[in-house]
């Protein structure tokens, strides 16, 4: 029989894992200002509700993995949690953003409604336990260069402090210098644990310091990875989504078009109906 995840309720109004159907973290990378990131919101918002999906918005206020030093990294923590705090109170929606440091963990869990630990940083312990200590829902990044069984570490460093509230997130793992790639067989393995699984289907498309000094991607490739995902049975998806995406910012390579989600949200939904039809 199918595992089913643990329930988290995000707000009081969306909940996911459990039996519900799978929901969508989603927004630009980073946050670029705060019009064009309140207009990303609103408009994945009436999406996911036309799709009946629970929906959070993501974006970074701090971009602090860039390849260059040169590159654009945010508004900062201040202001880019003050942008994400508007965005939850005037459209009631659920915001999630990455933390990078322990200092950082105390101002964002006030505003975020989940805390996202970036693959990079998911085996820095003292940063993994003090977001968990929040209490808040944690969003673990799978590194790109873990198993997908090395993650029970990190889901235990998360509940030694009493937070079962965990999404696992798979988003790709190094093959060669600069390419990744989205081993299917991950969702069933972290899945096995009882916690909703989500994929990352825009970073599994990335190609990591692939433009020597920005990452490079093929977004083409991401409703295939998408779609997959929801095949192996992931409770979620994670997109990177851009009205402009070959202007975006950060991770242009690799973004979704937003005109092109409403398609992609039709076919997964489809998928994960006849998966259930299945399973019945």
């Amino acid at each position: 029989m199918p595992i089913v995840p643990r329930e988290i309720e995000i707000t009081p109004d969306v909940s996911i894992g459990g039996f519900h159907t799978f929901f969508l973290i989603a927004g630009p990378c980073v946050i670029e200002s705060a019009e064009h990131a309140f207009k990303m919101a609103q408009n994945l918002k009436r999406i996911c509700e036309a799709a009946a999906l629970p929906f959070i918005f993501k974006a970074s206020y701090d971009k602090a993995n860039r390849s260059s030093r040169h590159s654009f990294r945010g508004p900062g923590l201040e202001e880019g949690l003050n942008i994400l705090r508007q965005i939850k109170q005037d459209l009631k929606i659920p915001v999630l953003s990455d933390v990078h440091e322990t200092k950082q963990v105390e101002k964002a869990a006030e505003v975020l409604n989940i805390l996202q630990i970036p693959a990079f940083l998911c085996r820095q312990t003292d940063l993994v336990m003090e977001a968990a200590r929040t209490r808040r829902p944690i969003n673990v990044k799978k590194g790109q260069f873990l198993a997908p069984g090395d993650m029970w570490n990190v889901v235990d460093k998360i509940l030694s402090q009493q937070n079962e509230d965990i999404i696992l997130t798979e988003r790709g793992t190094s093959f060669g210098y600069h390419d990744l790639v989205f081993d299917v067989r991950s969702v069933a393995i972290m899945k096995e644990w009882g916690f909703p699984v989500c994929v990352d289907a825009s970073h599994s498309v990335q190609r990591p310091g692939g433009q020597g000094t920005a990452s490079g991607g093929d977004a083409r490739f991401i409703p295939h990875i998408a779609c997959a995902g929801i095949v192996a049975g992931a409770d979620g998806l994670f997109l990177e989504v851009h009205d402009r995406p070959s202007k975006a910012l950060s991770d242009s390579s690799n973004s979704l078009s937003i005109k092109d989600l409403e398609e992609l949200l039709r076919d997964c939904r489809a998928l994960r109906r006849a998966l259930v039809r299945k399973r019945c």
